[in-house]
């Protein structure tokens, strides 16, 4: 998996809106799915909380 949501997410819902690919899903932390995430770094770049980390 290219990136990961860690615990620091606030569940915002910014990461979501911004991929392209809409691999990332809600649930108490967002989470990537990491099969369809094609690692642009969109959802990192808009995190406010820099709770996505590249694994």
């Amino acid at each position: 998996m290219p990136r990961l949501i860690t615990d620091s997410c606030i569940a915002c819902g910014s990461c979501q809106a911004e991929c392209p690919v809409e691999c990332i899903k809600e649930g108490d932390i967002y989470v990537i799915d990491p099969d369809a995430c094609i690692d642009c770094g969109a959802c990192q770049e808009v995190c406010p909380v820099d709770a996505i980390i590249e694994k």
